[in-house]
C-alpha cells in the first residue's frame, strides 16, 4: 500500500514539473535569444541614426565615429545603394551569428552581427538551470510522498493490527484516532465491534459456565446414586449398577477433557510470564497518578512466580483494577501476588485491594456487567478486564466487597508451553 501510494504521487509529481518544465526551458532560451536581438537592434538604430545625419549633412558617412557601438568581436557593414557605398567595420564572423538589420533614411541599411556562442551558452545556462529546477521539484515531490505514504499506510497498519488482536480475542478499547475522517470512522467501528464481541463471547463463556457446573453436579448426584446400588445383595442388579458407575465416570472425564480443552483454546497467545517483573513494570506506571492525588500503591510479590498469561492482556487488565481502585477507592491500594493456597499450585492469585468503603451490596452481583457502575464512569471497564483475563484461561472476581479486593486467578504453565525458558528449580512448570 505504501509503495503503491508513493508511486503514483510521484507519478503525478514527475508528470506535472515534465510538463511544466519542458515550455518553461523552451520560454527561458526564447528570453535569452530575444534579449540579445533587443540589445543588438538597439545599437543598430543608435548606428543608422548617427549615419542617417551624416548623410543628411552632404557627408560621407564616417564609421570611426560609432565604432563605440559595435559590440566587442561584432561586425558592421553599412549600405548606401544610391552611391555604391559600402563599408565594414570590424572582423568577418564565420559560424553561427545574430543579425539585426536596421535601414537607414537616405535608402540605405546598417547590418551589425554578433556571435551567437555566448547567447547559446547562456541558452544552455538557463535551460540547465530549468533541469535543476525540474529536478528539485520530483526531490521535493518525492519527500512529501514518502511522508505522506507514510502517515496514511501507519494508520492503516495500525487498524489491520486492532483488527488482527480483536479476532483473536482482544477486546481492548483503543482510544487512537489518526485525524483522517474515514479511518476513525473505521476505529470506532472496530471499538463498537469490541463491546460487541466482548458482550457476546463473555455471555456464552458464562453459559458454558453454568452448564458445565450443572452438569458437573447432576452427575455427582447420579455417580451416588448409582453407588448405592452396586451394594445391594442381587448380583446382577450390582453388575449392570457397576457398568452404569463406569460410564458415567467416563462421562465425567469426557467434560473434564472437554473443558480443559476450551480452557487451552481460549489461552491461545498466552505464555509464560515472570509475574515479579511484569507486575513491578505496571505498578511502577500507576504510582505517579497514586501520589497525585495522595495516594499510595504497596505491591508484595512472591519470588519466582510464573503464570500463563498474554503479557498484554495482563496489563490491560491490572491496569483497570488499579484504576478503578484510584477512582472509586480511597487510602493504600495493594497489589498482592502469591501461589494459591490450599492447591498444588497450579493457580496463581493476583489481589488488587484498597481501603475504601467497598462495593455496596445492590452492585455487587452485577459489577462485571457491562453499563453497571457506582461512580458515574461507563461500566466497560470491569466486564471487559474479566473478558480479556478470560481469554487467557483465567478468571476474575469480586472476592470481598468490603475491603473491595478484586482476585484474578492464572494457570501455572505446563512443562512444554515454551522452549528455551529456564526455570527456577522450586518453581518448574508442571
Amino acid at each position: 500500500m505504501r509503495r503503491r501510494i508513493l508511486l503514483a504521487i510521484l507519478l503525478a509529481v514527475t508528470v506535472t514539473a515534465v510538463a511544466l518544465g519542458i515550455p518553461l526551458g523552451w520560454s527561458a532560451s526564447a528570453v535569452v535569444e530575444s534579449l540579445t536581438r533587443e540589445e543588438l537592434g538597439g545599437r543598430a538604430r543608435q548606428i543608422a541614426a548617427v549615419l542617417d545625419d551624416q548623410v543628411t549633412g552632404g557627408n560621407e558617412p564616417d564609421l570611426n565615429g560609432v565604432q563605440l557601438l559595435v559590440p566587442p568581436g561584432g561586425h558592421l557593414l553599412v549600405e548606401l545603394p544610391d552611391s555604391d557605398f559600402r563599408r565594414e567595420l570590424g572582423d568577418d564572423l564565420v559560424g553561427d551569428t545574430v543579425s539585426e538589420e536596421v535601414p537607414i533614411v537616405q535608402h540605405g541599411k546598417v547590418v551589425l552581427s554578433v556571435d551567437a556562442g555566448p547567447m547559446r551558452t547562456t541558452q544552455t545556462q538557463v535551460t540547465l538551470l530549468v533541469v535543476l529546477v525540474v529536478i528539485a521539484a520530483i526531490g521535493g515531490g518525492a519527500a512529501v510522498a514518502s511522508v505522506t505514504a507514510r502517515r496514511l499506510t501507519r494508520p492503516l497498519r495500525h487498524v489491520a493490527d486492532r483488527a488482527a488482536r480483536l479476532g483473536a480475542g482482544d477486546f481492548r478499547l483503543d482510544k487512537t484516532r489518526y485525524q483522517v475522517s474515514e479511518l476513525d470512522s473505521v476505529a470506532e467501528a472496530l471499538d463498537a465491534s469490541a463491546t460487541a464481541l466482548a458482550q457476546l463471547v463473555q455471555r456464552e463463556r458464562e453459559l458454558v459456565g453454568d452448564v458445565s457446573h450443572q452438569l458437573r453436579s447432576r452427575l455427582t448426584s447420579l455417580q451416588l446414586r448409582i453407588e448405592e446400588l452396586t451394594a445391594v445383595p442381587d448380583e446382577e442388579i450390582a453388575g449392570e449398577a457397576q457398568a452404569a458407575l463406569e460410564q458415567a465416570e467416563r462421562l465425567a472425564d469426557v467434560l473434564d477433557e472437554l473443558m480443559t480443552a476450551a480452557r487451552e483454546a481460549r489461552a491461545t497467545g498466552a505464555e509464560p510470564v515472570d509475574l515479579s517483573g511484569e507486575l513491578v513494570g505496571i505498578t511502577e506506571e500507576w504510582r505517579a497518578p497514586m501520589r497525585a492525588v495522595g495516594r499510595s500503591l504497596k505491591v508484595k510479590l512472591q519470588d519466582n512466580l510464573f503464570a500463563k498469561v498474554s503479557s498484554a492482556r495482563l496489563r490491560e487488565v491490572i491496569g483497570v483494577l488499579l484504576d478503578n481502585a484510584l477512582r472509586h477507592g480511597s487510602g493504600t491500594v495493594t497489589l498482592t501476588a502469591r501461589e494459591g493456597v490450599g492447591t498444588s499450585g497450579d493457580t496463581v492469585v493476583i489481589e488488587v485491594t484498597d481501603m475504601g468503603p467497598g462495593v455496596p451490596d445492590e452492585l455487587a452481583e452485577h459489577i462485571f456487567e457491562r453499563g453497571v457502575s457506582g461512580g458515574g464512569s461507563t461500566g466497560l471497564g470491569l466486564a471487559l478486564a474479566r473478558a480479556l483475563i478470560d481469554s487467557d484461561g483465567g478468571r476474575l472476581e469480586l472476592s470481598a466487597k468490603r475491603p473491595a479486593t478484586f482476585t484474578v486467578f492464572l494457570p501455572v504453565p505446563r512443562a512444554g508451553d515454551v522452549q528455551g525458558v529456564r526455570w527456577p528449580a522450586e518453581r518448574s512448570p508442571r
